[in-house]
């Protein structure tokens, strides 16, 4: 495949940069390693980088530090759900990836789903319910509806954080305390069985393009937060899918991008389901790590595109809403 974005870019032309990571949100660790590692490559390439953690300044010190751009590096809450991204729009400086709305639904694992299942993209059937409605009759009834296993999240978080896979009624009650930890309305998805992909899109609009799909192999069949970040065993594989699948998957991805008014970049993660061959969107993420274990990076380098220069390209289209 073609390197599909234009790597021509003045790194000097950029102005100085705040990259923003670290936050509050639970996923802190992960958007730590993320911003080490974009603020070393957009260093490496020129680029008048610093890091900036909104946990320890208040954001009105990137107009006082005299910031023209920042490159968003934080996951969850405050750095992913457009929060930061209004803050940034009435700051008036330019950020990597989506405004404000796309930003705020795609963190809503609930609120996509219903937009996706509302132009009929194909997602998992569900329940989202409150943690009042979650009485113990409740809760064991939801399998009766969707299922065994059962997928129990907390809508709002990413990196795995508080999902279990309950295979039977004995599992869910615990599921759900798990999952209240986090949050305060949870969903529950019907598990579809089968290989698990992820895709990830660079652009905006109809210029928008899709990366080649990889399909993810984790140990036990489990990709949760050590087999995402602490370990070296999960494998990511490319090529896997027919020609016909993999375009299929792809052409289903950028439509849940475009719908979702999304911009610069993505990642969509799926389930395959083994069946039927049938792809399954789960969600939709608007700020994917750039760790060392992250699936950008590696989607990108399958087509020529190193991580300091994806990280300059990514750095190079930010914008404001109202631009």
């Amino acid at each position: 495949m073609k390197t599909p974005i234009d790597l021509n870019i003045d790194a000097g032309s950029l102005g100085k940069v705040a990259v923003l990571y670290g936050g509050n949100s639970a996923e802190r660790p992960v958007s730590l390693m993320s911003g080490e590692g974009v603020l070393a490559a957009l260093r490496s390439l020129g680029v008048q980088a610093q890091g900036f953690d909104p946990a320890t300044q208040p954001l009105q010190a990137l107009k006082d530090q005299g910031f023209e751009r920042a490159f968003i590096a934080l996951h969850g809450r405050g750095g992913e759900d457009g929060t930061l991204q209004g803050a940034l729009e009435w700051l008036g400086i330019p950020y990597t990836g989506s405004g404000v709305t796309a930003s705020s639904v795609a963190m809503d694992k609930t609120m996509t789903k219903r937009v996706w299942a509302a132009e009929g993209l194909p997602t998992p059937q569900y329940l989202a319910l409150s943690r009042a409605e979650l009485t113990r009759e409740r809760i064991r009834g939801i399998p009766d509806q969707l299922g065994l296993p059962v997928i129990v999240k907390p809508p709002h978080e990413g990196s795995s954080i508080g999902i279990t896979k309950a295979a039977g009624y004995s599992e869910m009650q615990g599921a759900v305390e798990l999952a209240l930890g986090f949050d305060d309305e949870l969903l529950f998805e019907q598990c579809i069985e089968g290989p698990e992909l992820t895709c990830a899109v660079l652009g905006e609009g109809e210029g928008a393009v899709a990366l080649p799909v990889i399909e993810i192999r984790a140990e036990a069949g489990n990709y949760d937060f050590a087999n995402k970040y602490e370990t070296d065993t999960t494998q990511y594989l490319f090529g896997t899918l027919p020609a016909a699948l993999e375009a299929e998957v792809r052409q289903v991805v950028l439509q849940a991008y475009r719908l979702l008014g999304c911009r610069g970049w993505g990642r969509a993660d799926l389930m395959l389901r083994k069946s039927d061959m049938k792809p399954f969107l789960l969600e939709m993420n608007t700020s994917p790590g750039m760790t060392s274990h992250s699936l950008v990076p590696k989607a990108a380098q399958a087509v020529g595109i190193a991580y300091p220069q994806l990280c300059l390209w990514l750095l190079s289209q930010a914008r404001l809403d109202k631009q």
